[in-house]
């Protein structure tokens, strides 16, 4: 079954995105393997803010190579041919991961992470954080209604300070599975 991750850049102070939604602080750091890392998805997964502002600066909303969905309640998909608008993606995301493919990137902002991880369809959160306090901005995770338990799974320290951490998401059954283990 092909995984949800949630693969994103967050400043030091816990900021996707600067106010505005600029990123013109993140680092591309030379040592990082973006072609390996792109490689692993064949789908991307955007809510409609992020969709819009790719469009804002003249991309097509997606990535190239890869299959774009839209998860959001307003846009029409007669107004964006080519585009696939999810309007319910608690149901439509079961049905992507299970088809064959390679992993989808969950490259939302906060908000659509938010609303997936408390649906239980993020398999796994995998932070690079960059060495920037922004203040202020767009954050990582705003308002989460509950815990979300996280295992951690791999780490790795980059020549510019970037520091990217990977974790996996404890789905329900595994919590359940653990206790009974610890027990």
């Amino acid at each position: 079954m092909r995984r949800v991750r949630y693969s994103v850049a967050m400043s030091l102070d816990g900021y996707i995105a600067g106010p505005n939604g600029e990123h013109d602080w993140i680092i591309m750091d030379p040592a990082i393997d973006f072609k390996a890392l792109f490689q692993s998805f064949d789908t991307v997964l955007l809510g409609r803010r992020t969709f819009e502002a790719s469009r804002a600066m003249g991309g097509n909303g997606g990535m190239p190579g890869m299959t774009a969905y839209v998860v959001s309640r307003t846009l029409r998909p007669e107004d964006f041919p080519g585009v696939n608008i999810l309007s319910d993606a608690s149901s439509a995301i079961p049905a992507l991961q299970a088809q064959p493919g390679k992993d989808i990137w969950l490259m939302g902002g906060g908000g659509l992470f938010r609303s997936l991880l408390e649906a239980g369809l993020v398999d796994t959160v995998e932070v690079a954080v960059i060495p920037v306090l922004l203040g202020q901005g767009i954050p990582l995770l705003p308002g989460l209604a509950g815990r979300a338990r996280l295992e951690l799974t791999g780490t790795q320290t980059y020549p510019t300070g970037i520091v990217s951490l990977n974790y996996s998401v404890q789905k329900a059954a595994e919590k359940t599975k653990k206790r009974k283990k610890a027990a």
